[in-house]
């Protein structure tokens, strides 16, 4: 058995510890050719948002501004405003904050007319980071006239490999699932909160669920399913806009109504990984498909 690897000596680690210690730390896969420093991307992130404020910080009381300086950076005469940064297309960066990313997220999924723009507009959007560490984006599959739609809350590794939600593990018992209700998996649609996967399985987090909300939301829209099923706590707190855990969500109904007026039953029931984990609550997810049969 290897020795425990601690922070103290990772520097002085063999090339096949230093590849366990990595493992243990959640790099379970390589996902790019480069190695990403983090680090030096989140300092990049906070100087280019201090830029941004241009020399507004001269304006707070405490911090003097050079004689002569003025509150903004020099612009040539006539040139007019400085323009803001903007993506490759006008939108968006990674600099952003959460609101402005989630604004942006939002106008563009308002501007989707169909699956395919909406889709069009994911690829595109580079207001979240987990997009730089994933391999795919992972949209949705199956019937986009389905009555029952199954939102699950980020994709796994498998996921993230073949560009589909519920391909893995948890997809298997998922299909099994529907079956015991009747349905086969070509009957209902499927989809994630997120279309990346966060590095390491972790658990997403409230800046990247919000910026990512108004794409699942058209996503609904316009698909227009009579019952959704939030599949795990984070996808049932975000669209059943609910704090509490999915203990208490699990088997509650509430209603949702989408931007063209039409509505649907929504709930919330185990993630199926977590089933897979915890196989003595499958009896509480069966009471809960009979209950999502009966809606159908």
């Amino acid at each position: 058995m290897s020795k425990p690897i601690t922070d103290f000596d990772v520097n002085n680690l063999d090339p096949f510890e230093a590849l366990v210690w990595q493992f243990e730390m959640g790099a379970d896969e390589a996902i790019a050719d480069e190695p990403l420093d983090r680090f030096k991307a989140s300092e990049s992130l906070r100087q280019n948002a201090a830029n941004r404020q241009g020399f507004g910080a001269a304006a707070r009381p405490g911090v003097q501004r050079p004689a002569g300086a003025s509150a903004r950076p020099a612009q040539a005469a006539g040139s007019g405003p400085a323009p803001m940064p903007a993506g490759a297309d006008g939108g968006f960066l990674l600099s952003d904050t959460p609101h402005e990313a989630r604004q942006s997220a939002r106008d563009a999924a308002a501007a989707a007319n169909s699956l395919e723009e909406l889709k069009a507009a994911i690829e595109k959007f580079e207001g979240c980071a987990l997009k730089k560490s994933a391999s795919n984006t992972v949209f949705g599959t199956g019937n986009v006239e389905a009555k029952l739609v199954l939102v699950g809350e980020a994709p796994g590794a498998e996921e993230d490999r073949q560009g589909l939600p519920f391909v893995g593990p948890s997809g298997k018992l998922l299909d099994a699932m529907l079956r015991s209700i009747g349905l086969a998996r070509e009957e209902v649609y499927i989809t994630n909160i997120l279309p990346w996967r966060p590095p390491g399985n972790r658990q997403p987090t409230t800046a990247e669920v919000a910026v990512c909300e108004p794409f699942v939301r058209r996503h609904l829209e316009l698909i227009g399913p009579k019952v959704v099923v939030c599949l795990g706590g984070s996808s049932a707190k975000t669209l059943m806009e609910e704090d509490r855990g999915i203990t208490r969500l699990r088997g509650t109904w509430k209603e949702v109504s989408f931007a063209d007026g039409k509505k649907a039953d929504l709930t919330a029931m185990f993630h199926p990984a977590y089933l897979l984990r915890t196989p003595e609550q499958k009896r509480l997810a069966w009471r809960d498909l009979r209950a999502i049969a009966q809606k159908l």
